[in-house]
């Protein structure tokens, strides 16, 4: 075998060497960009909060209700735009149809799957 063959040891401990660096060169790139803040960026948008809601049903406070389960409550009829609510940061009891964020809750639920006669 001589010198410039590719299976000679100095051309294995060559290529070695610089997959080594390769390898090591990605790691600190990685870790760079893991570390970068990009504003605007998705990372950097924090996650809307989860509303908690209190509803007024057949005279009893039932709550604190998420947003998932808003949607549950509307469709057993249990809540409706007549319904009492209140979240935090409200001064006082009101019916869900003056509350903005519930009314888009319930919009966005979709309604009932029709049984088929």
């Amino acid at each position: 075998m001589d010198d410039n063959s590719f299976f000679s040891i100095d051309r294995l401990v060559e290529f070695g060497l610089g997959m080594s660096m390769a390898q090591q060169m990605v790691q600190m790139m990685n870790q760079t960009m893991s570390q970068m803040h990009v504003p605007g960026s998705i990372h950097t948008m924090p996650a809307p909060p989860v509303q908690t809601i209190y509803f007024a049903i057949d005279g009893n406070q039932v709550g604190p209700v998420t947003e998932s389960e808003v949607a549950r409550l509307v469709d057993e009829k249990k809540v409706t735009k007549d319904t009492l609510a209140w979240m935090p940061g409200m001064a006082g009891w009101k019916t869900v149809g003056q509350i903005p964020e519930i009314l888009k809750i319930i919009a966005l639920t979709p309604p009932p799957i029709p049984s088929k006669s």
